[in-house]
């Protein structure tokens, strides 16, 4: 697997008004930016170029590149949320619940590696305080409803052990997982599926009471 970035062509300059698109193609461009050339080494005009506009015109849009970020981390955030949400709304016991968040949570982290790598991989200090600030306030309720299932588990008798260590270690298996395939892309992977189904079996073989 090549860890090389593809480049993307800049589209050409589009007319005003086109709103939550621009805004929307706005955020692709930083985040490929941000990860090609790093938070520090991301320019408005970077940006601006990538969707064909004005570095003027972009500040209609955003007030600077921190708050892109910031943007990029909230989106992300709001995305596993929802997927969450919908798990949490299915008729299946805890522990089946809890696995299809953990899978869910790998399988976004796969197929959205920049957003990923940008939310939970990078801390610029420019933009640490809102970042921090965007964790707070969805980022933390995330993990309140993945740990709310584990503490519904535990208490069930499915699994053993303390809730909070029980939810933590859940995470954090997973997101090793996540951010070892997307910062080492050249060390030769199993299929992700594969790797994905093998982790959690051994997770969940050592917590499920039998």
């Amino acid at each position: 697997m090549s860890g090389a970035t593809i480049p993307t062509p800049r589209s050409a300059r589009k007319p005003k008004g086109e709103g939550h698109e621009r805004r929307a193609e706005i955020l692709a461009a930083a985040e490929r930016i941000f990860v090609e050339h790093g938070y520090e080494g991301a320019t408005i005009r970077k940006i601006a170029d990538e969707v064909g506009l004005s570095s003027t015109a972009l500040y209609m849009h955003f007030a600077d590149k921190s708050e892109m970020l910031h943007e990029i981390c909230r989106g992300t955030f709001e995305n596993l949320i929802e997927g969450h949400r919908n798990l949490l709304s299915e008729d299946q016991p805890p522990e089946v619940r809890l696995r299809r968040m953990v899978e869910a949570y790998i399988q976004f982290g796969f197929e959205h590696p920049n957003a990923y790598r940008l939310t939970y991989l990078t801390r610029p200090i420019e933009a640490q305080e809102g970042a921090q600030s965007v964790a707070q306030e969805t980022g933390h309720e995330l993990f309140r409803a993945f740990a709310a299932v584990v503490e519904e588990a535990v208490t069930a008798g499915r699994i053993q052990g303390d809730p909070q260590a029980v939810a933590q270690s859940i995470w954090a298996a997973g997101h090793g997982l996540v951010s070892l395939r997307i910062t080492k892309p050249y060390f030769e992977w199993a299929d992700r599926d594969t790797l994905t189904r093998t982790l959690l079996d051994a997770l969940f073989a050592g917590l499920l009471k039998s």
